[in-house]
């Protein structure tokens, strides 16, 4: 793998970026002495990332039920709805 400071990433994104794709080799970019991201080509991404995808697309799904979901129509619970149809009167 490939190691590039922050520096180099801002003056040569361009180049790094073909790097990138030529190879497929994930790059580490450094800021002082630390590694602070790493570069993967979108198809890397897709195929380590499947369960945050597959998380995300969850999340939003429940969002859109959420957001279909009507005003509640009934104001009794259910126990209360089967002992008066039962003929159950308290």
């Amino acid at each position: 793998m490939k190691t590039v400071n922050a520096l180099s990433v801002r003056n040569r994104l361009g180049e790094i970026l073909d790097g990138l794709d030529r190879t497929g080799e994930p790059i580490l970019i450094s800021k002082g002495k630390k590694i602070r991201a790493v570069l993967i080509t979108p198809e890397a991404f897709q195929r380590r990332f499947l369960d945050f995808q597959a998380r995300e697309q969850r999340e939003q799904f429940l969002e859109r039920l959420k957001a279909m979901k009507g005003p509640k129509v009934v104001s009794e619970d259910s126990v209360e709805t089967l002992r008066r149809l039962r003929g159950y009167d308290e």
